[in-house]
């Protein structure tokens, strides 16, 4: 089904999510991807997205697909990074030390 086939109804309610999405703090990737998600939606054509936000067309048709299969949560990123080593405790601690030194020496750092 293309955006001329989809009713106004189902389209206002795409937009209204990328739009809320997009004004969230996101990341510059998940913006990207959201810019060019909305844009060919709108209508626009790929190649006029590729040139505006230096992106390929496959990208575009990528997310685009992304987006309507699972929704916003289709376009954000998908890793969420590993654990820290430290606590909250041990990293205030750190940074404490690392202030009050007035010289730093590598092996002491590394310990």
């Amino acid at each position: 089904m293309n955006n001329l086939q989809m009713p106004q109804k189902d389209m206002e309610k795409e937009r209204a999510a990328l739009e809320s999405f997009i004004k969230s703090d996101r990341t510059v990737r998940e913006l990207k991807r959201a810019i060019a998600v909305r844009m060919a939606i709108e209508g626009k054509l790929y190649h006029e997205i590729s040139k505006i936000l230096g992106v390929s067309k496959f990208f575009i048709g990528y997310w685009k697909k992304q987006f309507k299969t699972k929704g916003v949560a289709g376009i954000k990123l998908g890793h969420k990074g590993s654990k820290g080593y430290l606590t909250s405790l041990h990293k205030t601690e750190v940074i404490e030390w690392l202030k009050n030194k007035e010289y730093w020496d590598f092996d002491e750092l590394v310990t």
